[in-house]
């Protein structure tokens, strides 16, 4: 039986140099100021780490790499989503074996799978590995849109599925209702969308979230200040998060590796999204100057 875990769950970006390579050197930088800045567990590659425009080879280079780099200070849970059950079967073995502490995966996300198939697909990366699964259901294009009634079977049908990431709008309806259910299985559901939603969310019941790692240590302050039973203190955090997260909703990856280049993780801001915005110089100001109302909030 594994550990019931909470918190910040950071998602660092996968970073490449200008020519749009892996660079190992920038993610093992990150990695470290993910945990400097506190993150409870550490989450790569899923969507905010742009997954599907990387390899296999490329995946598994970064399940070794971020493995290695956390070396069991915070549980890491590796993302395996795929586009059939035997491709996702694959990476999740992979994971598996090299020592991850669970893998997180959507349903299949390019031809999507009936119920029937959907549940074939979970059962079968169940099956191939003995750590905990989470599941993360998304809207379309990449997620399925599973209802609670769908996820709540999942948990129980399934023998390693005991997590949810929840980001269907509005995902916080969809948390009272999973919670609602008393599954004994499930361990918690964490919230995504970037923690737009994180106060409400964590009314709701909510054990964590998952957000890009650009500034962890922020979150994980708002987590700490609600935890601690100072909810005036959190919102007043939040409130200073907000701007920020406003932009990250418009440009999504792009923004937040400007913000890791500024704050000197990562070498290069370079995405390899197909459809990712560029900031341009209107953006990049506004970026600055919400930046410098973050700063004294800042751990690293």
């Amino acid at each position: 039986m594994s550990a019931t875990w909470r918190g910040i769950f950071t998602i660092p970006q996968t970073p490449f140099d200008e020519q749009g390579q892996l660079d190992e050197t920038s993610l093992r930088r990150e990695i470290d100021f993910c945990l400097a800045c506190g993150a409870h567990g550490i989450v790569m590659p899923v969507l905010a780490s742009e997954f599907f425009v990387l390899t296999d080879d490329e995946r598994q280079r970064i399940t070794d790499i971020v493995i290695e780099q956390v070396d069991h200070r915070v549980p890491v849970v590796i993302g395996t989503a795929g586009v059939s059950k035997e491709h996702a079967v694959a990476l999740s073995r992979y994971a598996n074996a090299r020592g991850a502490d669970a893998v997180i995966a959507m349903p299949p996300y390019i031809v999507k799978a009936p119920t029937a198939g959907v549940f074939a697909y979970y059962q079968a990366i169940s099956d191939t590995i003995d750590i905990p699964i989470f599941i993360q259901n998304a809207t379309p294009p990449l997620g399925s849109s599973l209802s609670p009634s769908v996820l709540n079977q999942l948990v129980s049908d399934i023998e390693h599925v005991e997590y949810l990431k929840e980001e269907v709008t509005p995902a916080g309806h969809q948390i009272t209702a999973l919670l609602a259910m008393n599954n004994p299985k499930l361990k918690g559901v964490f919230g995504g969308a970037g923690g737009r939603f994180m106060l409400s969310e964590l009314e709701r019941g909510a054990c964590g979230f998952m957000p890009a790692c650009g500034l962890t240590d922020v979150y994980v302050s708002i987590w700490e200040a609600w935890t601690q039973g100072n909810q005036d203190r959190a919102r007043c955090l939040f409130n200073v998060l907000l701007p920020v997260l406003n932009l990250e909703t418009v440009f999504g990856v792009a923004l937040v590796k400007e913000i890791l280049r500024r704050r000197g993780v990562i070498a290069s801001a370079t995405v390899r999204k197909p459809d990712a915005l560029a900031l341009d110089d209107f953006d990049l100001r506004e970026l600055e100057r919400t930046l410098e109302e973050i700063k004294p909030f800042w751990r690293v």
